[in-house]
C-alpha cells in the first residue's frame, strides 16, 4: 500500500464532534470498482443503442419489450458483480455511527444493500425494483410474469416498468427534500465516486460545505466539487473507505 495515502489519511484533521451527523454520497465510481459497467456501448446487440434511448419514458411507450430486454440484460450483468471494500466499509461505518450515519446513492445496484447498508436513500431508484407505469404501485419480481414482456400490473392491467428514473424524469421530491436536508444538516460529507455534475445530486455536497460540514472528496479525478473539498483524496473508494474506516474507529475509540 503506497505510503502516501497513509500520510493523508493520518494527516486528516477529524475531530469527534464532525462524527455528530455523518452524510456519504455514492456515484458511479464505487460500482465501477465492482465491475458494474456503465452501460454506453456494452455487449453486443445493445452497442447499437445509446442509454438516451432507451432510458426514457417515450422509449417505453414505443417498446416496452426492447426497454425491459435491455434492463433485464443488465440486471443480469449486475447481479454477476460483488461489492467491493468500498461497499463494506460504507456498510461497517453505518454499524458504527448508527443514526448518525446516513447514506445516499446516486446508483441504482443494490450493491450498498448486498454489502450490509440498512439506511440507504435511493436517489434514482432501484434497477431491481418495479412500478406500475399506470397506477404507480410496486411489485416484487415473484408477483410478476417475465415471460411476455412487458409484465402486466395485476391491479390495473397497466404496464410495469423498472422503478429507476429515466432521463427526463423528475427525481421523486420526498426523496431529494430529504437528501437535502440531511445534507444540510451534515457535519462530515463524503462524496465518493461521484463525478458532481447530474444534478441536484451534485448539489448536494455544496449544500453540506455551505453549511460547515467538513466535506471529504474521494475520487481519483478532479471533479467540480474538489475546489470546495477541505481534503481531496485522489484513490478508489476501495482503498481509501476502509482506511477512513479506520481512522473514523480510532477517533471513537479515543474520545
Amino acid at each position: 500500500m503506497s505510503s502516501s495515502i497513509l500520510a493523508e489519511m493520518e494527516s486528516l484533521p477529524l475531530q469527534r464532534q464532525q462524527l455528530k451527523s455523518v452524510v456519504a454520497l455514492t456515484g458511479a465510481g464505487i460500482s465501477a470498482e465492482s465491475g458494474v459497467p456503465t452501460f454506453r456501448g456494452v455487449g453486443g446487440l445493445w452497442s447499437r443503442y445509446r442509454p438516451e434511448e432507451l432510458a426514457t419514458p417515450q422509449a417505453f411507450a414505443a417498446n416496452p419489450k426492447l426497454v425491459w430486454e435491455w434492463y433485464l440484460y443488465r440486471r443480469q450483468l449486475i447481479a454477476q458483480a460483488n461489492p467491493n471494500p468500498g461497499h463494506f466499509a460504507l456498510a461497517e461505518l453505518e454499524r458504527l455511527l448508527g443514526s448518525n450515519f446516513t447514506l445516499i446513492t446516486q446508483n441504482v445496484d443494490n450493491l450498498h444493500q448486498r454489502a450490509g447498508s440498512r439506511k440507504v436513500v435511493e436517489l434514482h431508484g432501484s434497477i431491481f425494483a418495479n412500478r406500475c407505469a399506470k397506477c404507480f404501485q410496486r411489485f416484487s419480481d415473484d408477483v410478476l410474469d417475465f415471460e411476455s414482456l412487458p409484465p402486466i400490473c395485476p391491479h390495473c392491467q397497466g404496464a410495469i416498468r423498472p422503478d429507476v428514473v429515466w432521463f427526463g424524469e423528475s427525481l421523486n421530491i420526498a426523496t431529494i427534500e430529504d437528501a437535502f436536508s440531511l445534507s444540510r444538516q451534515a457535519t462530515l460529507f463524503l462524496a465518493i465516486g461521484t463525478s458532481a455534475v447530474v444534478h441536484p445530486a451534485a448539489s448536494l455536497p455544496l449544500a453540506a460545505r455551505e453549511n460547515g460540514a467538513f466535506l471529504i472528496e474521494i475520487n481519483p479525478e478532479a471533479t467540480p466539487i474538489s475546489a470546495d473539498a477541505q481534503a481531496a483524496l485522489r484513490y478508489s473508494s476501495a482503498l481509501a473507505l476502509p482506511l477512513l474506516l479506520e481512522k473514523i474507529q480510532r477517533i471513537q475509540q479515543l474520545s
